[in-house]
């Protein structure tokens, strides 16, 4: 399966909102979430969270995950336990910026956020682990 955009590529100078998004064939189940960020200043922080909704406008009080405060470009995965909260149908990315250099008043980063079944990324590897020892065993 394709990861799922949450927030698109963008570049952001102020605290904000994304889209709300289907969590779709994700409802229900254990999820990764992996920030990316392409670009950031010196002396910045972004911290990152997953919001849920049953309705798309009524959030959850908490979210439903959190990335740890990122300074530097880099990909930065966590579980996004989505079974937890089965009514959760909608995501939502809000993210919050500071920055502490006088020079530059207002924090740049870009990133981005997308959604993937947990374990996508070690079928591949096993399938061809697999393919190796069929053949080893054959040979």
């Amino acid at each position: 399966m394709l990861p799922n955009y949450l927030f698109p590529e963008s570049v952001a100078r102020a605290s904000g909102e994304g889209p709300v998004v289907e969590a779709g064939a994700f409802r229900g189940k254990l999820a990764v979430a992996t920030l990316g960020i392409t670009r950031t200043l010196e002396q910045e922080g972004l911290e990152v969270s997953i919001w849920g909704s049953a309705d798309g406008d009524a959030w959850s009080e908490r979210p439903l995950a959190r990335f740890p405060q990122k300074f530097y470009c880099g990909l930065y995965s966590i579980l996004l336990n989505l079974s937890a909260y089965p009514e959760a149908r909608y995501l939502q990315v809000r993210w919050k910026m500071s920055r502490w250099d006088r020079r530059e008043p207002l924090p740049l980063f870009g990133f981005y956020v997308f959604v993937e079944e947990s374990g996508s990324r070690l079928r591949p590897a096993v399938e061809q682990k697999n393919v190796a020892w069929a053949s080893a065993a054959a040979g």
